[in-house]
């Protein structure tokens, strides 16, 4: 599984899921590729205004993503 998660240092969503985000690090395994909003090109993954975005892929494919504020157990159960 491989998660690109878009943010922005200036979107308070973002600082909220730090910390959700932080617990699912800890406890899953992963590929993490991470993309600032402001400064990085991410016009290839479509991901919009609202922040954070994470889109989670499966062997190259996109199988879903969470936009805005989520809780642990939607992380959870993406990752199954």
């Amino acid at each position: 599984m491989k998660i690109v998660k878009i943010s922005s240092l200036g979107c308070p969503s973002c600082i909220i899921m730090n910390k959700v985000f932080n617990q699912i690090k800890k406890e899953y395994t992963f590929d993490l590729e991470e993309y600032d909003y402001d400064f990085d090109d991410i016009e290839k993954f479509n991901s919009g205004k609202v922040m954070p975005v994470y889109i989670f892929y499966k062997n190259g494919k996109e199988v879903g993503r969470l936009i805005g504020e989520h809780k642990y157990e939607e992380f959870e159960r993406m990752l199954k």
